[in-house]
Parts: C-alpha cells; sequence; structure tokens
C-alpha cells in the first residue's frame, strides 16, 4: 500500500471501530469480550480513548468528541466518582483513563470531570511506595515498579500537580523517573527491563539487582510514550529536571533504534533477541515507539531526524499488520495480548513466557498508539 492508501484506510479503521464499540462492550477490549464479564473502567479503553480525542484535537472532526464524551459518561457519575473505580484498589493501570478527564473539563468544563479527576488523584495520595519513594505497580505486587505503570499514572500525576496543586508533587514523579533509571537501566544496551522488585523477593527478579530477566518491548514503548507526556505536562520551570528527563528519553530512543529491523521498521517482541525462535515483530509496542518519536520530535524533545525512525515503524507495522481479515473486515493484527509478571500463573519474564502470550486484532494496546502515531503524521502533513 502507498502512505495515502494506509492513512485513508486507518480513517475507514476507526470509523468500524468506533461503530462497533460502546462503553458497555468496546470490540478493542479483546481480554474484556473474551471474559464475558461486564465492562469496567480500564486502561484499555483508556488508550483508545486518548486516541479518539487526540484525532479530534488534530482533525477538528466532532465524531471523535461525541463518541469519547459518552463512553467516559457512562462512567463518571455527577458527584465525581466512577462506576467500577476503587481507588483503594491501587492498581496504576486505573490512573490512564484519568488523563483523558483533563480534556473533557477543557473543553465542557462540566464540574463532574474536576470532582473525578479529584477522585483519581486521591488514589496516588495513598497508593503504596517502594523504600525510594516509587509507586508500586498494583497493591497486589508489592515493593513492584513495572515500566508499564509509568505510563499509567506519570502523565496524569504531571498534569495534575502542575495544573492543580502548585507543583508540589512535580518534583516526586521526576525522581520516581531516576530512580528507574538507576536500577532498570540496562547498562550494555541502555534498553530498560521490564519489572522491578525491591524486596528482591519474587521469583522472577534477579537477586542482586532485583530486575525481571528481558526486555519486553511494550513495556519499552510505555516507557517512552511516559517520558514525552510527562514532559508535555511539566513546566519548563524546572529547567534541571525538564533536561533531566529529555536526555533520558534521548538515550532510550538511541537504545532502541540499535534494534529496530531494518527491513520492516517494526521491533521484536523481546527487543535484544532478533530472529530467536518464537520471537516476532510486534505491533504495538512498534505502534508505541512510532508515537513516541513522531511527538517528540514535533515537541522539540527529539532531534528532527529522528522522524524518520518513527515513520519507518509506523508504515512498517501498518503494511505488515494493517489490512482486511477473513471476515471482510478491517483489522489490525499482531498484537501481544497481554504480558505481565507474576501472579498465580507464574509469569516468569523468561523468552518462553513472552513468546507465549497470544496475539490478537483490534486489541486497543496496539490499535490506541497506531491511531496516536497516525495523529502525529497528519499534524505534521498540517504544517
Amino acid at each position: 500500500m502507498t502512505h495515502e492508501e494506509i492513512l485513508a484506510m486507518l480513517g475507514d479503521y476507526v470509523d468500524y471501530l468506533i461503530a462497533n464499540s460502546s462503553a458497555e462492550a468496546p470490540m478493542w477490549n479483546i481480554e474484556k469480550v473474551r471474559s464475558g464479564k461486564p465492562n469496567k473502567w480500564n486502561y484499555i479503553d483508556g488508550c483508545m480513548i486518548t486516541a479518539c480525542l487526540s484525532l479530534y484535537k488534530t482533525t477538528g472532526d466532532e465524531k471523535y468528541l461525541n463518541f469519547s464524551k459518552s463512553f467516559i459518561d457512562s462512567f463518571v457519575q455527577e458527584d465525581g466518582s466512577i462506576k467500577t473505580y476503587d481507588p483503594k484498589e491501587y492498581n496504576l493501570d486505573n490512573v490512564n483513563q484519568g488523563k483523558n478527564l483533563f480534556t473533557l473539563y477543557d473543553i465542557f468544563g462540566e464540574e463532574k470531570y474536576r470532582k473525578a479527576i479529584e477522585t483519581i488523584r486521591s488514589q496516588l495520595a495513598t497508593q503504596p511506595r517502594t523504600k525510594e519513594g516509587n509507586f508500586w505497580h498494583k497493591d497486589i505486587y508489592p515493593w513492584q515498579v513495572w515500566l508499564d505503570g509509568t505510563y499509567m499514572a506519570q502523565p496524569f500525576y504531571m498534569e495534575y500537580e502542575t495544573r492543580c496543586n502548585g507543583m508540589h508533587g512535580c518534583i516526586d514523579s521526576y525522581k520516581q523517573f531516576m530512580n528507574i533509571q538507576k536500577h532498570m537501566k540496562d547498562p550494555k544496551t541502555g534498553l530498560y527491563y521490564h519489572g522491578y522488585d525491591e524486596s528482591r523477593e519474587m521469583y522472577w527478579a534477579d537477586p542482586e539487582t532485583g530486575c525481571s530477566a528481558n526486555f519486553w518491548l511494550r513495556a519499552m514503548g510505555w516507557f517512552l510514550v511516559a517520558m514525552v507526556d510527562v514532559l508535555e505536562r511539566m513546566d519548563d520551570m524546572l529547567y534541571y529536571e525538564y533536561r533531566a528527563i529529555m536526555s533520558m528519553l534521548k538515550d532510550a530512543v538511541d537504545a532502541m533504534i540499535a534494534f529496530q529491523d531494518a527491513e520492516s521498521g517494526m521491533f521484536w517482541q523481546v527487543i535484544d533477541k532478533a530472529g530467536v525462535e518464537g520471537n516476532y515483530l510486534e505491533t504495538s509496542g512498534s505502534a508505541l515507539f512510532a508515537y513516541a518519536v513522531l511527538k517528540g520530535v514535533r515537541l522539540g524533545y527529539l532531534p528532527k531526524r529522528y522522524a524518520a525512525c518513527g515513520e519507518k515503524a509506523f508504515y512498517g507495522t501498518c503494511d505488515r499488520h494493517l489490512g482486511v481479515g477473513a471476515d471482510g473486515a478491517l483489522q489490525l493484527g499482531g498484537i501481544c495480548l497481554v504480558a505481565g509478571l507474576g501472579g498465580a500463573t507464574r509469569r516468569d519474564g523468561s523468552l518462553a513466557y513472552y513468546f507465549s502470550e497470544p496475539i490478537v486484532e483490534n486489541d486497543a494496546k496496539g490499535v490506541g498508539p497506531l491511531l496516536l502515531a497516525y495523529t502525529e503524521i497528519l499534524a505534521a502533513r498540517k504544517k
């Protein structure tokens, strides 16, 4: 497909997803569809609504805004409570959708959105932390920091502290990134390990470093986007901290570029294990890389020459995995459904584990990032 054909197809694809989704039954939440259970407030829908709101901001087409508002309004109550969300569950994933409340509040000014923002902020006020001060990924994973959690919580946290709290927590957010750099960055490759256990007690944790064993692509992708999104929300009066996160972002992108597949422009499910049996070029992490790099270039956090790497990842992912399925409907494939560390299923962070998780179509963990990268392509064309 030509680039023009890809962009046209993506426009049709997002229309198809929206037409076949509601807050009760979003077709892009494959885990929820497979479970057969009612939908809840969750980060997967958060990814998709973030993409829809970004499409609205970029194109001005109100169908994206109307859908997003309707979706979130089915959860957010007039008193600021959020159906199915419990702050005391202490799950960082549940903070992700909170970013979208700021956008809706800015557009519509409805007080329920501001109250709901406070509801989510109340979780972070008492979220358990490591001894060094990082949020635990979840209450059920004590002493653990996952790269995923930076994307889930830090942009919301930084925006709240900048806009609503006199920047009081901004340095706290910055320090959490610095602790991740200190403990989770591999000195050889510059990549970051998926998880870190401060207690060193989990079966997946290295007894010396506390880190998990491998570099999972989507976790690294979440982390790149987290840095870009936090910089976007950070007051540049915090000059030293701002420059430090920007430098950390560039170093991490440089580390990733070294492992970008030359032919497809995509990245491998376990980043540094190209060609190992069972490994594959994965959609969601490749799309997250594309989005982080293209947005980072647009906002001046990365040199302009990096845009070529982002575009290569974007178009390469579309070439390989965007198309028409057996049922004649548009689909995006090659998406790792889920991966984590620990829990009853003994997710041990091994290569075999990362290669064993299901590969699916149309899941928002891949679709959302690809549509966000699409909005960056559209924004660049409008200049």
